[in-house]
């Protein structure tokens, strides 16, 4: 009689785990939201993202999101405090908006010296964000050294366009 019962057992535990289901689910689980207070600014951009129309209106300063650099440099120029200066305040009245900063370089240099100079523009604008309010923790910065250019080319202009940080905020990264 126990010969017959454990075999049963095991076919019975084997058929309860099946991991194929019997119906298709309809519409997938759940998303849960990414923070409180997102009535503090409406969604919807232009574009079409689930971005507020601040970030997207070609009109706002918002919609400027990259930081020149000078040659071998990464310190952020006084000619762009007032963007970034304008997303700190973004981020600090919205507390629910992440923010992910890119820091590029152009060709020139070896790999490990472009993507330890990207990383410190990108470490610049993320030092300057969060001294002007906003959150340690609603800013992260990475580099990609030469990996993403703006302008392939291989002159003074293009390299120019190359030295660069850019402000991502959720839902673009």
């Amino acid at each position: 009689m126990k010969q017959l019962i454990i075999p049963a057992l095991l076919a019975l535990l084997i058929v309860g785990c099946s991991s194929t289901p019997d119906a298709p689910e309809q519409g997938g689980a759940p998303v849960e939201g990414r923070g409180a207070g997102v009535a503090t600014v409406t969604a919807g951009g232009a574009n079409g993202s689930n971005l507020p129309a601040i970030l997207t209106d070609p009109k706002s300063i918002l919609s400027k999101r990259s930081v020149y650099f000078d040659y071998d440099k990464y310190d952020v120029k006084s000619e762009y405090t007032e963007l970034v200066t304008a997303h700190a305040k973004f981020l600090a009245g919205n507390r629910q908006f992440k923010m992910l900063v890119q820091g590029n370089t152009d060709d020139r240099g070896s790999r490990e010296y472009n993507l330890a100079l990207g990383q410190k523009r990108a470490d610049s604008i993320k030092k300057m964000l969060t001294m002007l309010g906003a959150r340690e923790e609603q800013v992260e910065s990475v580099s990609l050294g030469e990996e993403k250019p703006k302008n392939e080319g291989a002159n003074e202009a293009a390299w120019a366009q190359n030295r660069r940080g850019d402000m991502l905020y959720n839902g673009e990264f």
